[in-house]
């Protein structure tokens, strides 16, 4: 979970940065016994960055030992950290994988924000390395093995870690491997018309060197990449099995790098035999997702019992407002027919929420408004106001739209 602050490559264009550095002990002077929203008891700081920390905590309702991971708002909204912090929400509440950690739950107070995440009481595999010098194959193969699956189980979902090093693997209180740190992940939406993702991140000395050349690169084969150079040796313990896997992993070229589903039959990797029993989980409510308006993994988050992150970066001077209620069938006509007896534009809005935008006809103010299907039955409206006209797209939405859609809700 704790990766260094520097551990940052600053592109021409999206830079995205860890929170959490590698600090193990630090001067802070929370004292243990502090009882966080009386529901968790904080015992040890783990490690601190430049606006986050992480402590061992205990569930006070439970007794289950968790990890907390408190944020400072003011310091994620001055440093522009909103869009890292809810893609890593948003991504974890989603994937329920053995080895993979678990949020549990956000919470939140005036300044801060809370992540309730799966504690590993091992540590993270590269201090485990360190500690030992190394390790023996087969276990090895048995940490490799449980990546592995996490890998080819998130890349299912869509999702690409972009950060795969052995920081950020955990070791559980069984021995088993946890993959932590989604801040630098992507999702499938993230990439472009090219069929490429394009942001510069990650740790400088395991970059893929795909991403360096900045002409794009895919998700899912850095994220086989373990080693900055295509040059590099081997111990002269390791198997010749070992060799030819590793060597096909830190091919240099994208389009022959051995892949995931490769990897799952290679000889080394399946010695002794292997079978891979995770199932693809699905929420109980994804089968009521409508097929052509359905949610993606940040808009998941919003909706999701105990982990809704609105208005949690709300900076307190910003006047933008957003509102979110669910509604029944038809709410689509309703917004058109509202828009033409007051005489707003009504026009789909590529790059917001998905919905639409509505302009008064003299340009004064815009609103959004977003349509979900959350249900067979139900849908679920988000309404914000757009970049210019805060006000009357306020007054307009409260005297208006809001109005007729509560009267529709209510039905």
């Amino acid at each position: 979970m704790c990766v260094a602050e520097n551990d940052a490559v600053i592109g021409e264009e999206e830079v995205l940065v860890p929170c959490i550095d590698k600090t193990t002990e630090t001067k802070d002077k929370t004292p243990s016994g502090v009882v966080l929203l009386g529901k968790y008891e904080l015992l040890k700081l783990l490690g601190s960055g430049a606006f986050a920390k992480v402590y061992h905590a205990l569930n006070l309702e439970t007794g289950q030992s968790v990890a907390v991971k408190a944020m400072s708002k003011k310091k994620v909204l001055k440093n522009g950290y909103t869009a890292q912090i809810e893609r890593e929400v948003s991504i974890m509440r989603r994937l329920r994988h053995p080895h993979i950690a678990k949020l549990f739950e956000v919470l939140a107070t005036k300044t801060k924000i809370y992540l309730i995440m799966e504690f590993a009481p091992g540590g993270d595999l590269y201090q485990k390395v360190a500690g030992n010098g190394r390790l023996t194959e087969d276990l090895c193969r048995q940490y490799f093995r449980q990546l592995i699956s996490a890998i080819k189980y998130f890349h299912s979902h869509g999702v690409f870690h972009r950060d795969v090093k052995l920081d950020n693997l955990l070791i559980d209180e069984n021995m088993n491997i946890k993959v932590s740190d989604f801040g630098l992940s992507a999702v499938k939406n993230q990439i472009r018309f090219d069929g490429f993702l394009h942001t510069t991140c990650g740790t400088p000395a395991y970059l893929a060197p795909e991403i360096l050349a900045k002409r794009g690169y895919d998700g899912a084969r850095i994220d086989v990449w373990k080693i900055f150079r295509g040059m590099f040796r081997f111990p002269k313990w390791t198997s010749c099995e070992l060799r030819n896997l590793i060597t096909r992993m830190l091919d240099t070229n994208p389009n022959t790098r051995i892949t995931i589903d490769e990897i799952m039959i290679d000889p080394w990797f399946t010695r002794g035999g292997f079978v891979d029993h995770v199932v693809r989980f699905e929420p109980d409510w994804d089968k009521y997702l409508a097929k052509v308006k359905e949610l993606n993994a940040f808009d998941l988050i919003s909706f999701a019992s105990g982990l809704d992150l609105s208005g949690l970066f709300k900076d307190p001077s910003d006047s933008v407002f957003l509102e979110r209620f669910l509604c029944r069938e038809g709410v689509e006509r309703i917004v058109e027919e509202v828009a033409e007896i007051e005489r707003v534009v009504v026009k789909k809005d590529e790059n917001g929420c998905g919905g639409v935008r509505l302009e008064g006809s003299d340009g004064n103010f815009m609103v959004l408004v977003g349509v979900y299907r959350l249900t067979v039955d139900f849908v679920v409206i988000e309404v914000k106001s757009g970049e210019r006209g805060v006000e009357s797209g306020a007054r307009f939405w409260r005297d208006k739209l809001r109005l007729v859609l509560r009267e529709l809700a209510e039905k």
